[in-house]
């Protein structure tokens, strides 16, 4: 089966997000939505997600899940918002919880802040299945980057998020609490073993130098010989070498501090206060 894939390129953090339909009907889902976020005035903004809403609404299509391939560091989620204007459930990797309890202390949450998931509707584990209306998504669970990272495979097409970028830029940081470039080496395993022939939509792009144009679709194939990272005859030892030498020279994302209260809580805001306003908080010298 090969799936009708429609993406939405955001400016501001280099996300793609992903309507993905059943071609035997109007059944879909939206994988990593975006909200739009003001870090300087604290500000949010709907603009990325009523795109994707008047999309769905035009075409009349179904929404049936709202996907996360993780909790991401570079950007709000809006699933919650997109829930409200078009139904579907919330689904994230189980691991979640692990991702939940290391950041719900960093934040200092307290014990009101559930460490186990239940802000999902749905949490998936290697292996699981699911259904966009006949169209049967296997889940795949490809840790390295997060510990919650998932990958979407349906048809001939596989989501992989933050695992794997545009075969000229490489594979994702993995220096993130949780994270190990090891791990990471193995999950591409996983994904390189589906066939050649699978597409495969990145998460994100930043143009690798010399490329004009941003993109977002390969195939398992081209990046089994072409990926700079773990294309070839790369091997493990030289991937944790690199991907740890490089990741020690990186900034933190410009978004990560708002970005994870906001994903490990499936893209809510922390509850407000007496008053009704809502605060995010900034921890000094933790992250």
């Amino acid at each position: 089966m090969t799936p009708e894939v429609t993406s939405f390129f955001d400016d501001a953090t280099n996300t793609i997000s992903f309507v993905v339909r059943d071609p035997n009907g109007t059944a879909c889902a939206i994988i990593d939505s975006v909200l739009d976020f003001d870090y300087s005035s604290g500000r949010t903004d709907t603009k990325s997600a009523d795109e994707i809403i008047a999309f769905v609404k035009d075409k009349g299509y179904d929404v049936q899940w709202l996907l996360e391939t993780h909790v991401h560091a570079d950007h709000l989620s809006a699933a919650p918002y997109i829930q409200q204007e078009l139904g579907g459930k919330i689904g994230i990797g189980d691991r979640i919880k692990v991702v939940q309890d290391t950041f719900g202390k960093v934040f200092n949450e307290g014990t009101e802040f559930q460490r186990d998931g239940s802000q999902f509707d749905q949490l998936f584990v290697e292996g699981d299945t699911l259904m966009i209306g006949q169209m049967r998504v296997d889940v795949m669970h490809t840790p390295g980057h997060t510990p919650a990272c998932l990958t979407y495979v349906t048809g001939d097409a596989a989501f992989v998020g933050d695992t794997l970028f545009m075969p000229d830029f490489g594979t994702a940081r993995c220096d993130f609490p949780g994270g190990s470039s090891e791990t990471l080496f193995e999950s591409v395993q996983k994904i390189l073993a589906l066939p050649d022939e699978t597409r495969i939509f990145v998460g994100h792009d930043y143009k690798a130098p010399g490329r004009d144009e941003f993109a977002w679709e390969t195939t398992v194939g081209e990046q089994k010989t072409k990926n700079v990272h773990v294309g070839g005859d790369k091997t493990k030892e030289d991937f944790i070498e690199m991907r740890d030498t490089r990741d020690a020279s990186l900034a933190m994302p410009k978004l990560i501090i708002p970005s994870l209260q906001v994903n490990m809580r499936a893209g809510q805001m922390p509850e407000p206060d007496a008053q009704g306003d809502v605060f995010l908080k900034v921890p000094v010298n933790k992250i």
